[in-house]
């Protein structure tokens, strides 16, 4: 992620005439920005895998699912030369295809390896990690209960590591009551794992709830839910709690993203998604004398810089940084891109 700069955002977003005539008359809006926010390191390894890739083998790279969730990062990719499928079917032979950052079952490197199709996984390695755990537990002879929300891309290539019918979803504490499971051996036989992207606060209350029906279940080794989820939920509240306005960069279709305005939301203060800038709407302003800015993981430090530059367009603005943690984590990229 870009280091954020409130000076350069300043000179180059909030001079006077930016401002329509009686914006000054409202007062300057303090525009606080989160810190951690934006990429983290699963999504920038991701982009750099297609990026390299390119620059490897020339275009058309072929890309299986959006290889992040964030309309502007696929498109700008897609500028370059990647070709973005649903499906291996749709990847001709002979060209190169990357699976997304968010996993895929193993039937899908499996089908490109029977094609003899090239091919780089950008699954996050913390998204791997949790695809490792519930090889090894199935192995042993337990059943998981894994916590996500249906029809994610994640929660999808997770259950494809292991045998149908191993693994049961749990989206919500009312779950947890509903399942057809014997607990008279307090779950013995029973491990949970959860989806990397999920609400810190909703998943403990399930947690929770499952502990509770099932003393003896066994936890995973170490926090399922990724570092940067959990940074960046823990700068929005402490964001929200100094706002009136949270404006959360994100796709609609980003878990974390999602995440993120519920989080706000959940301190009695108003969130909203915006995709970008010019899905912003300044009638939100109204009332409005200090809006809090973050940003998913999987959207750019650009798009942040373009909603602060659309604000001072509305009113004068002053910015500062409200930093909660500092992140240095990075992935390498795969060996078949290292040289």
């Amino acid at each position: 992620m870009a280091d954020f700069d409130p000076e350069r955002s300043l000179t180059a977003a909030s001079a006077p005439s930016d401002a329509p005539a009686g914006a000054a008359a409202l007062g300057a809006l303090k525009v606080l920005v989160a810190n951690p926010r934006g990429f983290c390191a699963g999504v920038d390894r991701a982009i750099q895998i297609v990026e390299v890739a390119l620059r490897k083998f020339g275009a058309p790279v072929y890309v299986r699912h959006e290889i992040v969730h964030n309309r502007f990062v696929v498109d700008s990719l897609r500028a370059k030369g990647a070709v973005f499928v649903e499906d291996l079917d749709e990847v001709p032979d002979g060209v190169p295809v990357v699976f997304s950052a968010h996993g895929v079952p193993k039937s899908v490197p499996a089908e490109a390896a029977r094609r003899k199709l090239f091919y780089v996984d950008a699954t996050c390695p913390l998204v791997s990690k949790v695809h490792r755990q519930a090889e090894h537990l199935i192995g042993r002879g337990r059943h998981i209960l894994f916590i996500g929300h249906q029809g994610h891309p994640e929660v999808i290539g997770t259950f494809g590591q292991v045998p149908e019918g191993e693994m049961t979803l749990i989206e919500t504490v009312e779950d947890v009551a509903a399942l057809d499971i014997d607990d008279a051996d307090g779950g013995a036989s029973l491990s949970f794992l959860t989806q990397t992207t999920l609400s810190v606060d909703d998943t403990a209350e399930i947690v929770e709830a499952l502990k509770a029906r099932f003393p003896a279940i066994q936890a995973p080794r170490g926090e399922d839910i990724c570092y940067a989820t959990s940074n960046r939920q823990e700068a929005v509240k402490v964001l929200a709690e100094k706002s009136d306005l949270v404006l959360v960069i994100g796709a609609p279709n980003s878990s974390n993203s999602v995440r993120l305005v519920e989080v706000a939301e959940r301190t009695g203060t108003r969130a909203a998604l915006v995709e970008r800038a010019d899905c912003f709407d300044p009638a939100m302003l109204q009332g409005v004398s200090t809006v809090g800015i973050t940003a998913g993981a999987s959207a750019p430090e650009v798009l942040v810089q373009e909603l602060i530059a659309r604000l001072a367009e509305e009113r004068e603005i002053a910015v500062a940084p409200v930093t909660t943690a500092e992140e240095d984590v990075v992935f390498r990229l795969p060996r078949e891109l290292r040289n």
